[in-house]
């Protein structure tokens, strides 16, 4: 696409100017606004309908065209709240028919993990981009089929690390980027909440795991973002069962050591029978702190640099998916592709093997 003409196309004069910035000003009129990419949610669960929509009115670059769900009565009323036509709503059985659909460019795959795959491949195979929610799949494997699918579509695929454009964990990249913390000495990460009842997540086939792959992924993939860096050797222990009634499937909490190139050992905490969202990193130059650090809102921060730190609140989840869709109408790689939830695959595959066996593993990430 041509510029947008400038005074520089025009004569240096006063005349040439005025001329310039007329045309300027009615080419502009006369250009349409660029077209935002159509996403289909695929899944309507609690993140889905209580983040994801309500992020989908604010974003600059992709709106909500369609649903992909086992509710209709779902979809139907989020066509209503959206203004997309009720033909938009398709059932999991019928995700082939979403390449009858031009309007949908991107799909957004919020589906419990064990079914990510099998989701994303679908979209992959009706011509659509792909989102998919953290963790990418349950297996290393399932991960390496979607990103062939991508391939063979010669579409692209995002996995859905919000904290990657939240400010508060931008600031911990750029001090790591910038050198600012030095050699790091210590890291550690928990993450954990309460879960007070039996649901899909400690559904091991559905589900993949239990805390490690819904909240241990966090300070797993920020110890990463500190380190600039991959693991190279896992050990992880398992919490004893306060609950195994409960805990039938997944483990109820693991104490996890990430061994990074250079000796550093972080020190990773996750549990489904205590809240904690904190992370810490010291260098030898400088520190950051965070807690909580992995919401969605309230986030609080502090550097050795700059103190506590303050940013005006927003929507992680809008600018996720704008980044993505801006990415994808410029032609562009996407931000977190499918090969760094890979990665996290590879890391979480190691300490669940080290858990069970009680003995340090090495990762290959290839």
């Amino acid at each position: 696409m041509n510029p947008t003409p400038t005074r520089r196309d025009f004569l240096g004069t006063m005349g040439g100017m005025t001329l310039g910035l007329a045309c300027a000003s009615v080419l502009r009129a006369e250009e349409p606004p660029p077209r935002k990419l159509g996403l289909a949610l695929c899944g309507l669960g609690r993140y889905a309908l209580n983040e994801l929509a309500p992020a989908l009115l604010e974003t600059k670059h992709v709106r909500l065209v369609g649903a992909v769900t086992g509710t209709a009565a779902k979809g139907q009323a989020l066509a209503k709240q959206h203004g997309f036509s009720e033909k938009s709503v398709y059932s999991y059985a019928d995700m082939g028919r979403l390449a009858d659909n031009p309007e949908i460019d991107l799909v957004y795959v919020v589906s419990p993990p064990g079914i990510h795959a099998q989701n994303t491949i679908a979209a992959f195979a009706a011509g659509k981009h792909v989102i998919c929610e953290k963790p990418m799949a349950n297996t290393v494997a399932e991960c390496d089929a979607m990103i062939a699918a991508a391939q063979k579509a010669q579409r692209q695929l995002a996995i859905g690390y919000r904290l990657h454009f939240d400010p508060y964990t931008q600031e911990l990249i750029r001090m790591a980027q910038a050198g600012e913390l030095g050699t790091v000495k210590k890291l550690r990460g928990d993450n954990g909440f309460k879960l007070k009842s039996k649901v899909w997540r400690i559904d091991k086939k559905i589900g993949g795991g239990g805390p490690l792959m819904d909240m241990g992924i966090y300070p797993v993939h920020e110890a990463c973002l500190a380190m600039q860096a991959n693991p190279i050797a896992v050990v992880a222990k398992e919490h004893p069962k306060t609950r195994p009634e409960f805990f039938t499937e997944v483990e109820e909490g693991l104490d996890i050591q990430l061994e990074f190139p250079g000796g550093l050992v972080a020190e990773i905490w996750t549990s489904y029978n205590e809240g904690r969202a904190h992370f810490r990193v010291d260098g030898d130059k400088g520190w950051f702190e965070g807690g909580p650090i992995f919401t969605y809102r309230g986030l609080k921060a502090a550097t050795s640099a700059k103190g506590a730190l303050s940013f005006p609140p927003l929507r992680q989840q809008q600018r996720h998916m704008d980044a993505v869709a801006a990415a994808l109408i410029a032609g562009q790689p996407v931000p977190t592709p499918g090969t760094l939830g890979r990665r996290d695959m590879v890391i979480i595959e190691g300490i669940y093997k080290s858990a069970s066996t009680g003995q340090r593993v090495e990762l290959k990430y290839t």
